[in-house]
C-alpha cells in the first residue's frame, strides 16, 4: 500500500528479498517472527489464538499441557509462502493443521533444524529455529486491517476491507470500493467513533461491532506504544464461537525508536539475514544485496534506485543497493568498500554521489583511504556532483590510484559497464 515510486529494477529486488526493505531511506524495519508479533499483541490485550513456541526438537515441555481440539503448526522464518513450502527433508508445507496430537509432535520435530524452501526464500530455504503450535479456530469471515505510518498523509493511516485472508493489493486493484482508508489524526488518535465506524464497514454485526471496534482501538494503541511503522493483521477474523481474533499479524518498527524500544529490537532475528547488511546496520548504511556484479554506493534511497536503473539501461547489473546517508563519514566509506568487495560477484565499483549535506571531499578521501587500505584492485568508477566537487576531484587526481572520475552520470553507468566487459 505504499506510495513510494520505485525504480523497475529496485521493484524487482523487493520483490525477490521479500522483507521490504528498500522502502526505507535512512532507517531499516526491523521485521519479526510470526510467534514474536503475536506475544506483543497478546501483552496488549489483543484476542489472538492460545499458542506455544517450541525450539528445540529434543524440548517439548511447552506442548506438555497444550490440549485443544484442532493444532495448526506453523514453521517460524521470516518469508511468506510457508503453506504451500517444502522442506529439505521432503515435508511438503510449513503449515499443518491436525487434530492428533502425536502427529502434531511429530510435524514440530520435523520442520525444527530443517530449511524450508518457498517462492520468497533463497533457492537453499531458510533454517526453521522455532515452531508455533496454536490453537486451530473456525473462522467464518476474514477480514483485513492495517496501520501504518503514510507519506501522502504524513502520519498514520488506517487501511481497512471486508475482504481479508487475500491479498491487499489483489483487493486494491480488482475491487477499490472494498478498501477504506482512515487517516489518523496523532493528538486525536482514534475515536470510539471511528472504530465503530471500521468495524461496520469490515460488516461486524450485532455485539462484534463493539467487539471489533474495541480491538481496533487496542492494535492503534499498541502501535503507538511499540513505534511502529505498520501493524498488519490478515486476517481480522470473525470465529464461529462469536469472536474477534487477530489470527495473523505482521509488525513493523523504525530503527529510530530503538533506543526506546530495546527489548524489541533484542528479538531480532539476524541469522536469517545476509551477514553484509547486518554489517551495515552496525555503521548506519543501509545495504541489500542484488544479483548482479557492479556494487554501488551512492547517498539517498532515490540516488540509490536511479543508479540500479541508469546500470540497467546501459546494459549493466547492480550488484546491490548500498545507501552511505547524508551525514556518513571516511570511516563509513572505508567500511562500504569491505562490505561491496566482500560479495564475490561484485566485479566493478561505482560510486555516484550527489553532496548537498554531504561533503564530496569526504567521500574522496574515504575512497582513498578505502582503496588503499583494502588493497583494492577492482575497476572503480567514481562519479562526484554538489558540495565541494572541485576538491573533491582534485584529491582522487592527486592520489595517484586508477580512479575513472567521470562527472555526467550516463556516461559513468557506460564506463562502469564497460569495465565490466574488460574484466571478462
Amino acid at each position: 500500500m505504499s506510495r513510494l515510486i520505485l525504480g523497475s529494477v529496485v521493484k524487482k529486488a523487493i520483490f525477490q528479498k521479500s522483507l521490504n526493505q528498500v522502502q526505507k531511506t535512512s532507517s531499516r524495519n526491523l521485521n519479526l517472527l510470526e510467534f514474536q508479533s503475536k506475544k506483543l499483541l497478546d501483552d496488549a490485550g489483543v484476542q489472538i489464538q492460545a499458542f506455544r513456541v517450541v525450539q528445540d526438537k529434543q524440548k517439548l515441555d511447552p506442548l506438555n499441557d497444550f490440549n485443544v481440539k484442532e493444532y495448526v503448526v506453523k514453521a517460524q522464518i521470516l518469508a511468506g509462502g510457508r503453506g504451500k513450502g517444502v522442506f529439505d527433508s521432503g515435508l511438503k508445507g510449513g503449515v499443518q493443521i491436525t487434530t492428533d496430537r502425536t502427529k502434531m509432535m511429530d510435524l514440530v520435530k520435523q520442520m525444527i533444524g530443517h530449511k524450508l524452501i518457498t517462492k520468497q526464500t533463497p533457492k537453499d530455504g531458510l533454517m526453521v529455529k522455532s515452531v508455533m503450535v496454536a490453537d486451530s479456530i473456525n473462522i467464518l469471515r476474514e477480514t483485513y486491517l492495517c496501520i501504518l505510518m503514510d507519506r501522502e498523509n504524513n502520519g498514520p493511516v488506517l487501511i481497512a476491507s471486508p475482504a481479508g485472508g487475500v491479498d491487499i493489493e489483489a483487493v486494491a486493484e480488482k475491487t477499490p470500493e472494498l478498501i477504506k482508508t482512515v487517516p489518523i489524526n496523532v493528538e486525536r488518535g482514534l475515536d470510539d467513533k471511528t472504530c465503530t465506524d471500521i468495524a461496520e464497514f469490515l460488516e461486524f454485526k450485532g455485539p462484534l461491532v463493539t467487539q471489533a471496534a474495541k480491538e481496533i482501538k487496542k492494535l492503534y494503541e499498541l502501535f503507538n506504544k511499540v513505534d511502529a511503522v505498520q501493524i498488519e493483521i490478515n486476517p481480522l477474523a470473525e470465529t464461529d464461537d462469536g469472536r474477534v481474533i487477530s489470527v495473523d499479524a505482521k509488525l513493523n518498527f523504525d530503527d529510530n525508536a530503538k533506543f526506546r524500544q530495546k527489548e524489541i529490537f533484542n528479538m531480532e532475528v539476524v541469522d536469517e539475514l545476509d551477514p553484509k547488511e547486518v554489517e551495515a546496520v552496525k555503521y548506519n548504511l543501509n545495504y541489500i544485496s542484488m544479483d548482479g556484479n557492479i556494487g554501488c554506493m551512492v547517498n539517498g534511497a532515490g540516488l540509490a534506485m536511479a543508479t540500479c536503473d541508469i546500470i540497467k539501461l546501459n546494459g549493466g547489473n547492480p550488484a546491490n543497493f548500498l545507501d552511505v546517508g547524508g551525514s556518513v563519514k571516511e570511516d563509513q566509506v572505508e567500511k562500504a568498500f569491505q562490505i561491496l568487495t566482500s560479495d564475490p560477484k561484485v566485479k566493478v565499483l561505482f560510486v555516484n554521489i550527489f553532496g548537498g549535506i554531504v561533503n564530496c571531499a569526504t567521500i574522496a578521501n574515504g575512497i582513498v583511504g578505502a582503496a588503499k587500505n583494502l588493497g583494492l584492485n577492482l575497476p572503480l568508477v567514481v562519479r562526484l556532483q554538489g558540495n565541494n566537487v572541485t576538491q573533491a576531484v582534485k584529491i582522487l587526481k592527486e592520489s595517484g590510484l586508477p580512479i575513472h572520475s567521470v562527472s555526467n552520470l550516463d556516461e559513468a553507468a557506460k564506463k562502469a559497464v564497460d569495465a565490466l566487459k574488460e574484466c571478462k
